[in-house]
């Protein structure tokens, strides 16, 4: 339902007229319905709603959160640099770091990770943004840096903050890459008892480095941290290199010359957010609540849970 957009959003939508900020607004919903389980469908009404209101930071971000899960690198990008310009802030600095490993380019990752927006961020979006640039050390062949750059003070076994698990996980996974079987598999272990979500997948790379048994539940096969989904966190990518100079990652926020055929309007949206829009731009929820968060806006789960 549109109720579940940020509150934030719903106050950028009130600068559309009442019918576009109604379209605009169950074009997001239905993106973040989508964003999961069916990533193009989610990247075509993100599209859509970006095509009607292109100059709302939060729409932008939303394209690009799609576009991060559909795929597609360089429009993710772009997107992502649009919103910040927009809206200012180091929102989904983690995200973009971990684009830019996608894109074949481990070293722009480790630049962000340094530069001074990384320090605006708090100590979960820290967090993920370690995880990248450690992943991206990875990519560059610096295994002992890799396992290095995640021994941090939030690395130790007897906590249990949010992204306990995540980081226990990554740091495993380095520890195995770097050699160090015996060490990841007591991280491994920690990341499971950590793991009360089911984010990983700890549970199942344990199993294969003591040869016991893989519990029924767990699915063997994804290595990568569950804290930015669809991310590269163990260097493989299905995405090219190449100069995003040439695409839309470049920054430019003016509409694009040449339509995708996702870019018409997508067709109805989900039934789940189909609700009326409230009774005008003033309130586009209208229940009051301004505490709704959309799936797609969560910064945890695209690391940002994305956004790693």
């Amino acid at each position: 339902m549109a109720a579940t957009l940020d509150a934030e959003i719903r106050r950028d939508l009130r600068g559309l007229q009442r019918d576009t900020a109604e379209v605009v607004a169950r074009h997001l919903v239905a993106a973040g319905t989508l964003v999961d389980d069916d990533p193009a469908q989610a990247l075509a009404h993100a599209r859509y709603a970006r095509r009607r209101a292109s100059r709302i930071a939060a729409v932008r971000e939303a394209a690009g959160i799609a576009a991060y899960h559909a795929g597609e690198w360089a429009e993710a990008l772009g997107e992502l640099r649009a919103a910040r310009r927009m809206g200012g802030g180091p929102g989904h600095l983690a995200v973009m770091a971990d684009i830019e490993r996608a894109l074949g380019r481990p070293d722009r990752a480790i630049e962000l990770s340094r530069g001074p927006e990384a320090r605006e961020l708090d100590r979960a979006e820290a967090i993920e943004l370690a995880i990248v640039a450690a992943g991206a050390r990875r990519d560059l062949g610096e295994l002992d840096a890799a396992v290095v750059g995640l021994q941090i003070p939030e690395l130790d076994a007897a906590r249990q903050d949010p992204w306990s698990a995540r980081l226990f996980y990554a740091y495993a996974d380095n520890l195995l890459a770097a050699g160090r079987e015996a060490d990841a598999a007591a991280w491994f272990l920690h990341a499971e008892v950590a793991d009360d979500e089911g984010e990983t997948d700890a549970a199942a790379r344990l199993a294969e480095l003591t040869g016991e048994p893989v519990p029924d539940e767990v699915e063997v096969g994804d290595d990568r941290p569950a804290d930015i989904p669809d991310g590269r966190t163990d260097g493989d990518s299905d995405a090219e290199g190449g100069d995003v100079g040439s695409s839309t990652a470049e920054g430019s926020d003016a509409e694009s010359s040449t339509e995708s055929p996702m870019d018409g309007d997508p067709g109805e949206v989900p039934s789940s957010a189909a609700d009326p829009v409230g009774t005008g731009p003033e309130d586009l929820d209208g229940d009051g609540d301004p505490d709704g968060r959309e799936a797609l806006f969560d910064e945890r789960d695209a690391t940002g849970g994305s956004p790693r």
